[in-house]
């Protein structure tokens, strides 16, 4: 495995994969890795020759309020586990080589960027797309493999590939969870031990709804009310929404339909947490 900063030095170890008939698969990250980003690269090199991980804490996703300073980059401990789990190459950028000064350009995914956690985080996804966008351009994989507990996020990706002609496809890798039900996220290290307890609340909020939706007479608005009553049965959960809505656009519902998604954004103390479930019901 090797470790680069420079975009030449990335592009380099890429051309020479892709004259070896090599093809490249990407696993775009902000560090802090995790089992669940391992997944990741696991699905990549089953299903690509080159894997590279990129580790960059993107500022332009990040609100004016948000962690991004505090944001855990333990960028040594990051390269041990990508060196153990088969990775070819590190891409870690420093901002300048990602945003050069002047840069104005950014990328924005109408709809779905505005609803959900783009109502609660004005502009991240902006930032997201910016990003991915360039990193795509950057690395110029094959395939992009995505965690599902970013439903939105990979959702308005696939859209911004859609879009735009990009050449890469977007794979998405299911959510790996600790023994509880708990999601795999790096901002599980600011749980405290009484925080980490409750925040099972959030997985088995997600599972009411789909026994409710599997047990049949539910509507999509007493299934919510009933993930928010289940969040709501520890003071130390501060809801931001609970929702049943299309797993395609995200709108929502008025009946139980055959695809839908169930998500949860919920701050325990001061940590916002996300959660999601795919969910499938019968059509009456």
């Amino acid at each position: 495995m090797v470790a680069v900063e420079s975009l030449s030095e990335l592009r380099q170890h890429v051309q020479n994969a892709r004259q070896a008939g090599l093809t490249i698969g990407c696993v775009p990250t902000m560090g802090a890795l995790h089992a669940g980003h391992i997944s990741l690269v696991e699905a990549a090199k089953k299903e690509t020759d080159f894997v590279v991980v990129t580790i960059f804490v993107n500022p332009t996703q990040f609100g004016p309020n948000e962690d991004f300073s505090k944001y855990p980059r333990p960028l040594e401990l990051d390269l041990q586990m990508c060196r153990e789990a088969g990775v070819d190459v590190v891409f870690h950028p420093e901002v300048p080589t990602v945003y050069p000064a002047g840069a104005t350009t950014s990328v924005e995914v109408g709809g779905l960027s505005s609803v959900l956690e783009g109502a609660f985080r004005p502009g991240h996804f902006r930032g997201v797309a910016t990003v991915v966008l360039k990193l795509f351009n950057m690395v110029q994989p094959d395939v992009a493999f995505f965690g599902q507990k970013d439903f939105q996020q990979q959702l308005v990706i696939k859209h911004m590939v859609r879009d735009l002609d990009v050449p890469v496809r977007v794979q998405t890798c299911p959510t790996k969870r600790e023994a509880d039900g708990l999601a795999m996220s790096s901002r599980n290290v600011y749980l405290s031990p009484e925080e980490r307890q409750t925040s099972v609340l959030l997985s088995q909020a997600l599972k009411l709804a789909e026994t409710m939706v599997h047990q049949g007479g539910a509507t999509p608005g007493g299934i919510e009310a009933a993930m928010k009553k289940h969040l709501e049965t520890d003071p130390r959960v501060s809801i931001d929404y609970a929702k049943l809505v299309d797993a395609h656009t995200l709108a929502d519902l008025n009946r139980i339909q055959s695809e839908m998604v169930a998500l949860i954004a919920a701050r325990v103390g001061t940590t916002r947490l996300i959660d999601n479930m795919l969910i499938s019901g019968h059509l009456s």
